[in-house]
């Protein structure tokens, strides 16, 4: 068995039911690895509502979190130790109310993740108005500053798909007097000195290699950043089907060691504890 814990699943494509999480609990048996955590979104339950104001979100809030606890509860304490957690999306105008709503439930750990940019789901469909404008390189200006503002705002122990923005393909443009590579660097640069500042950790992601970008969340050059600065890691998979539990974590175990990272990050009730990546 590895030291590896996969901390971002969810079960929202299936019922909050022992059957079907214990099929998420196999395969995390199965893929050989220590900890397996739940993060559900935090739109998904009926006890957020008035902290995210969008259609989108409201038609999916249907779950109760009661019930979420109750479940996980009951599967604690078999073979595969199980992790109690929630992703949340960072609005900044409801910060205040997305924090008293984390701050009333105890959970293991907090991955917070910016989806949302202007009122816009900028990651569900490559083919909404805000990918045609033109304008990507403010579109990763505002990403990053919506970064370093939830590394800021204290909710989080873990910033989630920290350049998720790059999900359906789209790079800055080359400019003469300031080429795209110069112009991410700065936006790492900055984005690891908040994380290191407010001392959470990043998640390294493998569920981009299973979307339109092909390329593990966040980019080589900006993990590299991360480790340069001491931003410890937590490796992922974003999985919402069993199947890809612990998916392609050989491939960020690789990309970790080539930014000489040799630990990752595990939590319990918020506390976080490095072991060695092996």
């Amino acid at each position: 068995m590895s030291n590896l814990a996969d901390y971002h699943v969810h079960l929202e494509k299936g019922p909050y039911r022992r059957w079907w999480l214990d099929r998420f609990l196999r395969r995390a048996t199965a893929r050989g690895l220590a900890e397996l955590g739940v993060s559900e979104h935090m739109y998904r339950f009926k006890q957020a509502a008035g902290l995210l104001h969008n259609p989108w979100e409201n038609r999916r809030r249907t779950q109760d979190l009661g019930a979420y606890f109750g479940l996980l509860e009951e599967a604690r304490g078999g073979a595969m130790p199980l992790k109690i957690g929630i992703e949340f999306d960072y609005i900044p105008e409801t910060e205040e109310a997305i924090g008293r709503f984390l701050d009333r439930h105890p959970f293991d750990y907090r991955i917070g993740s910016v989806h949302w940019l202007n009122g816009v789901g900028f990651d569900l469909s490559p083919d909404i108005p805000f990918w045609k404008d033109g304008e990507i390189r403010q579109k990763y200006v505002d990403y990053f500053a919506a970064l370093g503002r939830l590394a800021r705002s204290g909710l989080a122990d873990i910033i989630g798909h920290p350049d998720v923005i790059k999900v359906f393909g789209h790079r800055p443009e080359e400019k003469p007097e300031s080429g795209a590579a110069d112009f991410l660097l700065s936006l790492y640069e900055r984005a690891a000195e908040e994380f290191a500042a407010a001392g959470v950790a990043a998640e390294l992601s493998t569920a981009g290699l299973r979307k339109p970008v092909g390329e593990i969340y966040p980019s080589p050059s900006f993990l590299a950043t991360l480790r340069a600065h001491g931003v410890p890691i937590v490796i992922s998979s974003d999985a919402h089907r069993p199947a890809d539990v612990g998916r392609d974590f050989a491939t960020a175990v690789e990309e970790a060691r080539a930014a000489e990272y040799g630990e990752v990050a595990r939590f319990t009730e918020r506390r976080r504890r490095i072991v060695p990546l092996d």
